[in-house]
């Protein structure tokens, strides 16, 4: 799994990830209040938990968004509910591709400690706004953090070391 070349996958999620931001500022209202789910719990867990870990430990960014998106979506969670699960799974993930790396040997543990505190204090600060300002305060927010990330990614994809 590790000889896999992401390039392909690479450029194709930025553009996956400009339809999210696309789809999210045009309607206002998603993630407002919880909705009818349109898929059951365990075939979500089973299908998203699969495909977007995969994705995770394959690729890694925009992979809460990715989260965030399908269970407002399909399980019909309000925004603020879908990021506090999203923040869950996320952990999830990252131990499954911490298993992965400590497996391959290949970790860089300084780096990841440090990653992991700045992810933690983020996460403390993070709730602690979104319990006081609720969803339209993430919503704004989220919608940023998907566009940054995919400016990100097409830098990295197509210009790095281009221009």
């Amino acid at each position: 799994m590790q000889q896999l070349d992401p390039e392909v996958l690479k450029r194709l999620i930025p553009i996956v990830l400009i339809l999210v931001a696309v789809y999210i500022w045009r309607r206002p209202q998603l993630g407002e209040k919880d909705l009818h789910a349109r898929l059951s719990r365990s075939r979500f867990d089973l299908w998203f938990g699969l495909g977007i870990g995969f994705y995770d430990g394959f690729i890694g960014p925009g992979t809460g968004t990715f989260f965030t998106m399908a269970m407002m979506i399909w399980l019909g969670f309000n925004l603020t509910k879908a990021t506090a699960t999203t923040k869950v799974l996320n952990f999830a993930t990252n131990v499954a591709a911490l298993l992965v790396f400590l497996f391959f040997g290949k970790i860089w543990f300084l780096a990841g400690v440090v990653m992991g505190i700045g992810q933690w204090l983020g996460a403390r600060a993070g709730s602690k706004m979104v319990m006081r300002h609720g969803t339209k305060f993430i919503r704004p927010i989220f919608l940023s953090a998907v566009i940054l990330i995919t400016l990100r990614m097409i830098y990295t994809a197509w210009f790095k070391g281009k221009i």
